[in-house]
């Protein structure tokens, strides 16, 4: 199906590639069981250009380099956005991805509030299912605990030295193999309370944005120095309520079996986050409160979990506040009852093993 596309000339936004490349039907040598959660560069991505103000047909390239003019706007003012998804080998012989076209609506928001063309959420789903099917040999087998991690983005790529919008755009797609999150397991995390905030009020936390990820790396760095596993940031306005992590959002369980999750103008809706409350609510019957999160509120529930696309849910065993321990009744060895019901919930339905809500599923192969 995607023989030809080698001959293509590309207008000057892609490096030309010549000759002609049949896809192997065999998989890759990689020993899935032991992969890391790291970059591996595939054989192909998907490119589409911004230009006149029409994005291009867009196409699939071997070429994994990107050339930029120095004063590129993505490198003067950090006008770039992205997302991330998996694709999965199921149980059933399927290539399949979790819910594409709710990436594809967050991108769509994202690049609004940055002043970028939105690509459409269409042809997002679209060149999602092109790039993993060109690299279906990198899909790890059903049952390695591996899966093939998505990454789209987009990036202002002209010449721009004034503050304001650029005028040329890419978006792009690529995939690598990745292992599991937590090799070995998912054991509890002990996180700390930030003294940083993560967003400004009204501003950018809401979209999955380079910037808000740059801003979190020295809190990161220094919560890793303390010999904690991740922050947790209150909101920036009164500092009183719990927002997410730098990449996560919270959810809690309380000692009478609920779900509570925070909700704020300042934190990313996690796509993620988004399916387990509804797993919690139309797979497992349980209550689910969307709402703020008083600080104080924390050292009262029984279970709390970090909500992101990489791990799932990752388990919170501890949060310290300045000196002042909060830990959780679930403990500090393995992920409490409730979340591992909704953990093996969820992954059941991503991999073919419980069947899915209509839409969630998007076959590939």
């Amino acid at each position: 199906m995607y023989i030809d596309f080698w001959t293509k000339k590309y207008n000057n936004c892609y490096e030309q590639n010549t000759g002609k490349k049949v896809m192997s039907m065999e998989k890759v040598n990689i020993d899935w069981s032991n992969l890391g959660f790291g970059y591996i560069q595939t054989k192909e991505r998907y490119v589409s250009c911004y230009r006149d103000g029409a994005w291009d047909e867009g196409v699939l390239t071997g070429d994994a380099n990107i050339v930029l003019n120095e004063c590129a706007g993505v490198l003067q003012y950090a006008q770039t956005i992205f997302e991330g998804l998996k694709a999965y080998a199921t149980d059933g012989g399927h290539i399949v991805a979790f819910r594409p076209d709710l990436n594809g609506e967050r991108m769509e928001a994202s690049a609004r509030r940055l002043e970028m063309p939105a690509f459409p959420r269409e042809r997002f789903v679209e060149a999602v299912t092109k790039t993993v099917a060109a690299n279906r040999d990198y899909v790890p087998p059903y049952g390695s605990g591996a899966t093939l991690y998505i990454r789209p983005f987009m990036f202002g790529s002209n010449s721009v030295i004034g503050v304001k919008p650029a005028d040329e755009y890419q978006f792009r797609i690529f995939c690598t193999p990745v292992g599991p999150y937590f090799k070995g397991g998912a054991k509890p995390l002990t996180i700390c309370v930030s003294d940083f905030d993560r967003a400004a009020p009204h501003g950018t936390g809401n979209i999955k944005a380079g910037l808000n990820y740059a801003m979190s790396l020295h809190a990161i760095v220094s919560a890793h120095k303390n010999g904690f596993d991740e922050n947790m940031y209150l909101d920036p306005g009164t500092r009183t309520k719990v927002e997410e992590t730098g990449g996560a959002n919270f959810l809690f369980v309380t000692k009478d079996n609920k779900i509570v999750t925070p909700k704020s103008d300042s934190i990313l809706p996690s796509i993620t986050r988004r399916s387990l409350v509804h797993v919690a609510k139309e797979y497992l019957g349980m209550e689910v409160e969307e709402r703020e999160v008083l600080f104080e509120e924390v050292k009262d529930f029984a279970e709390c979990g970090l909500c992101g696309t990489a791990a799932v849910i990752s388990p919170v065993g501890k949060v310290v506040d300045h000196g002042r321990e909060i830990c959780f009744p679930s403990g500090m060895t393995e992920m409490g009852p409730v979340t591992r019901k909704l953990y093996d919930t969820l992954t059941g339905i991503q991999m073919g093993e419980i069947e899915a809500p209509k839409g969630w599923i998007h076959i590939i192969e």
